[in-house]
């Protein structure tokens, strides 16, 4: 009865930190682009930007304070949940703008924020978690099961960044789609990441665990660099308000495959592939309505 209440305990605070990464990340965001915005017209732009305690304490927040949350919620309810909790810093940003670009909210950008709190609601009472340290990450099918996982997601986009290039209508939906995958892979390959750290600092690793752990810091600073640069490229040649949220479709949808292929886990409850798909759909559905927001945000550079 103890351990359960232990284990109830790690779930929820778990859930919590993965909302807070979303809300932290998101507001140091909006304070850096508070001031990038009232600094546009000067001169020595980038040396004002480094004085401003303002701009400062955004880039702490979301490299400091919002890595620290993301990589401890990891450890108590693995990738599964994470992306859809963080999800939540969309309500952040949205009201951020007001103060930014001057814009109150309109009618379905409030939908949006009710939808995205029910959303986050049903994922947290889904108690689809996946218990990191008592995964054996060097199993050999678990092992087959990634490889193939990340062969297919890595295929997928490759397909996206081929077409782009043949396809000019449809670009700019291609490179958010690539850039997708490629932030879908890093949020999985973060875990077996945080399994394995510990005893590679700790000095009480094997040849399997160091491969694993060298694997994982390959993939995440690829996949997070190419990330990064797709969608970039895709706000080049579309609206910014669109390809965000269609960039969240694959980062929304990869976290089930994982859960039920990848570590084969099944639900813990007869709801808990109701609430999950459902509150997926409602905060996808909810980045398409916050979206404009989001990328009026993204513009002031």
């Amino acid at each position: 009865m103890i351990y359960e209440d232990m284990d109830d305990s790690f779930y929820l605070l778990g859930v919590l930190l993965a909302i807070l990464t979303g809300v932290v990340n998101n507001f140091g965001t909006v304070l850096q682009k508070k001031v990038v915005n009232d600094l546009r017209e000067d001169s020595k732009f980038m040396r004002s930007l480094i004085k401003r305690p303002l701009w400062l304490l955004g880039l702490v927040m979301g490299l400091g304070l919002g890595t620290s949350f993301f990589l401890t919620a990891q450890i108590f309810i693995g990738p599964a949940l994470i992306p859809g909790l963080m999800a939540s810093g969309l309500i952040v940003l949205a009201l951020g703008s007001i103060k930014i670009v001057g814009e109150k909210l309109k009618r379905e950008e409030i939908i949006g924020i009710i939808l995205m709190i029910l959303g986050i609601f049903l994922l947290g009472i889904s108690e689809l978690s996946i218990n990191i340290a008592e995964t054996n990450l060097l199993e050999v099918g678990f092992l087959i099961r990634t490889i193939i996982f990340t062969i297919l997601l890595t295929i997928f986009a490759a397909f996206c960044g081929i077409f782009q290039k043949k396809k000019e209508k449809y670009k700019g939906i291609l490179l958010a789609i690539f850039s997708g995958f490629m932030f879908a892979l890093s949020n999985f390959w973060i875990s077996p990441l945080m399994g394995v750290i510990s005893h590679i600092f700790g000095g009480m690793y094997n040849l399997g665990e160091l491969i694993l752990f060298i694997s994982s810091s390959i993939i995440l600073v690829l996949t997070n660099m190419i990330g990064i640069m797709t969608i970039q490229q895709s706000f080049r040649v579309d609206q910014a308000s669109n390809m965000i949220p269609i960039q969240q479709v694959p980062i929304q949808t990869t976290p089930i495959i994982v859960y039920f292929l990848v570590f084969l886990l099944a639900a813990p409850n007869v709801y808990s592939i109701f609430y999950l798909i459902v509150g997926v759909i409602l905060i996808l559905f909810s980045s398409f309505l916050l979206g404009k927001k989001q990328a009026q945000l993204e513009e002031i550079k």
